[in-house]
């Protein structure tokens, strides 16, 4: 498991950025309507993140569901630690446990 390269490429991913989305797309043009949703969320939030486009990279889509054992994309990871995914987010953005979060992570936000 530890040799394998696209764990190694997730690993170096979440520890340099603070927030990484895995996702179908790209920020500005997320290609699936959960990878929209989240942008949104993030967006709404006013944080900074890395998108990583899956669909670029076969062994990365499903590197990342192995990677987490989660079966679903996008994912979203902060400060090395996974989030969930699209309804996860939302439902915690309406709560307000997103927003704790990033403030015990020290991640900047709206």
């Amino acid at each position: 498991m530890s040799d394998n390269p696209v764990f190694a490429r997730i690993k170096q991913d979440i520890t340099e950025n603070p927030v990484v989305l895995y996702m179908k797309g790209t920020p500005m043009f997320p290609q699936c309507g959960f990878s929209a949703a989240v942008v949104q969320v993030l967006g709404e939030r006013g944080v900074k993140f890395k998108g990583v486009d899956v669909l670029t990279d076969p062994s990365l889509r499903d590197g990342i569901k192995e990677f987490t054992n989660w079966p679903t994309i996008p994912q979203l990871y902060v400060k090395g630690e996974f989030v969930g995914g699209c309804d996860i987010v939302r439902e915690m953005n309406q709560t307000g446990e997103l927003a704790r979060l990033l403030d015990e992570k020290g991640v900047e936000h709206k």
